[in-house]
Order: C-alpha cells, then sequence, then structure tokens
C-alpha cells in the first residue's frame, strides 16, 4: 500500500516540484491548495481549500504519513507589504497544520522555512519562519511530533513567476533588452534550482533526517553580476545592466543570511546538482515560450 503524503501549497513553484518528485517516488500525493494546480497530474489528488480553515486541514490531514507545508507568503517584499496577513497565513495556518498533525498522529512534519531565519534580514518574512520554527519546536517538545525543518537558499527553475528574482532578470533581458538590480553588484547568493531542492525534499524522509534542521542551498556562491552576466551572455541580444544604489533599508542580505545562533543547521547537497548555466539556459527557454507562444505551435 502506497505512503500517503499531503503538501499543504503544493500548487505552488517549490510545492509542485516536490509532488512530482513523491509521485515519482511511489507516494499516494495529495495536495491541499487555496488554488488548483495547473501542473496536477493523473496519479495526484487535488483538495482545494484555505490553511485557516481547521476542518478542512484535518480533514486533508487525516491518513497520511508525511505532512509537508509549502503554504503561506514565500516572497520577502510581498512579507512587507503584508505583515498581517504573513502572520495570519504563515504563522497561524502552519499552527493549524501543526495541530491537525499532532491529532492525526502522522509520521513526521516537513517544513519549508529559509536561510533568512536567524539572520538580521528578512523583515516580516524572516520573523514569521522564525516562529514556526519555534512552534514546531515546542511542538515536538510537547507531544512528540516529529519533524524536518528545510531552510531554503535563493531557489530557481521551471513554474516561477515574476516573485523570483532569477525570473525578473531573465524576463527583464528578453523584453526590455536591459536588467535592473537594486544593490550592490557584489551581493552573493548561493543558488539551488528547484528540481534539486525537489529531490532533497524526498531524500529527507529517510529516518537519520527525522527532527533536523536541514540547510538547502546551491554548492557554490555567485556574487549577482556574475549571474546577470551569464544571463548577458546567453541571450544573444545586446543587454544592459543597470545597478540601482538603493538608499532605503532592504529586507535582503548582501553576503550571508546567517547571523550567530546556536540552532545551527546541517547543510544538505545532493550528489548531482543542475549547473547554473544549464538551468539559466532552460529559464530563457522558458520565458521565451512564454512570451512568444505561437513557436510552441511550430
Amino acid at each position: 500500500m502506497m505512503k500517503k503524503i499531503i503538501v499543504f501549497g503544493g500548487s505552488g513553484f517549490l510545492g509542485s516540484h516536490v509532488c512530482d518528485k513523491l509521485s515519482d517516488s511511489g507516494y499516494d500525493v495529495v495536495i491541499f491548495d487555496i488554488r488548483k494546480s495547473p501542473y496536477l497530474r493523473t496519479d495526484q489528488t487535488m483538495m482545494i481549500g484555505d490553511i485557516l480553515n481547521e476542518e478542512a486541514v484535518r480533514n486533508a490531514v487525516s491518513g497520511s504519513q508525511y505532512v509537508f507545508n509549502f503554504a503561506g507568503i514565500a516572497d520577502i517584499d510581498e512579507a512587507k507589504d503584508l505583515p498581517i496577513e504573513t502572520i495570519q497565513y504563515n504563522v497561524l495556518g502552519n499552527t493549524i497544520i501543526l495541530n491537525a498533525c499532532r491529532k492525526e498522529k502522522i509520521n513526521r512534519f516537513i517544513f519549508a522555512s529559509s536561510v533568512y531565519v536567524y539572520s538580521k534580514s528578512g523583515g516580516f518574512y524572516r520573523v514569521s519562519k522564525q516562529a514556526c520554527e519555534n512552534y514546531i519546536e515546542a511542538y515536538h517538545e510537547m507531544y512528540g511530533l516529529k519533524y524536518t525543518i528545510l531552510r531554503f537558499g535563493t531557489l530557481y527553475g521551471p513554474r516561477s513567476d515574476k516573485r523570483n528574482a532569477v525570473y525578473r532578470f531573465v524576463l527583464q533581458a528578453l523584453t526590455n533588452g536591459s536588467i535592473s538590480y537594486e544593490g550592490n553588484r557584489e551581493d552573493q547568493r548561493e543558488y539551488i534550482h528547484t528540481e534539486d531542492a525537489a529531490k532533497a525534499c524526498v531524500d529527507i524522509l529517510k529516518p537519520e533526517f527525522e527532527n533536523q534542521h536541514i540547510v538547502l542551498t546551491g554548492s557554490q556562491v555567485f556574487k549577482v553580476r556574475e549571474l546577470l552576466g551569464m544571463i548577458k551572455e546567453i541571450i544573444p541580444d545586446e543587454i544592459t545592466i543597470n545597478y540601482k544604489s538603493n538608499n532605503k533599508k532592504t529586507a535582503h542580505y548582501v553576503l550571508t543570511p546567517h547571523n550567530y545562533s546556536p540552532k545551527l543547521g546541517k547543510k544538505f547537497i545532493p550528489s548531482l546538482q543542475v549547473d547554473l548555466g544549464q538551468g539559466l539556459l532552460h529559464q530563457v527557454e522558458t520565458i521565451y515560450r512564454e512570451l512568444h507562444p505561437e513557436i510552441n505551435k511550430i
């Protein structure tokens, strides 16, 4: 009998990839989201609902062995503009799911956190993830609920949208012939392809990852100017790159999101990873096809 896994937020960018990898690995995947997944497969079940609805959440969790939570506000700038909604969906919503997991005695709860979580950067988004991690640890201490916390780095890849930085850079290059970046050209990021992140989400279901904090980032550090330079080289047109000095206080980090904290996370690096250049090439092709749907008919 296949093990049932429910993925809250499974219609989204990363969540949909995770659902596919879980299905490919033989799990019975149920997606719970506020909207129908555009990537829904015939071997997956869709449940449309709101994570603030306690009854709907518990009914969805019932019978599951593992529960993933990718739901909520995942964009730093969006969280900055929506502080109340960020508390509602990121903190309260996650706690409602946690409580359902406790009552239904699931095997393990897997939470999508962020490398920003013990940083001075990240604003309301960071604060919400901190609160969620604290609640998860408290549920483990008080009720014995097993968990794995995944602290993701800078994601990119297929199914992203304008909320994703790499997507925005490529879209600007293809539509405007220029890329604008508000920040320092020397800002550093560890980009991880969403396919690699999704595969890792299946791997961490192994027993050795129980009650662990796992860091999922790329294996190499790239400066923003290097990333934008790669996009410029991939696209044959003349691309101008503009660096705008931003004197406003920003929620994004410059060199590292990490500040001292006793709650260390173990970094997990898949044995094979998508090369950043290849990943960008695929991203350019994907967005180009979105902009020119007529070529898909050829």
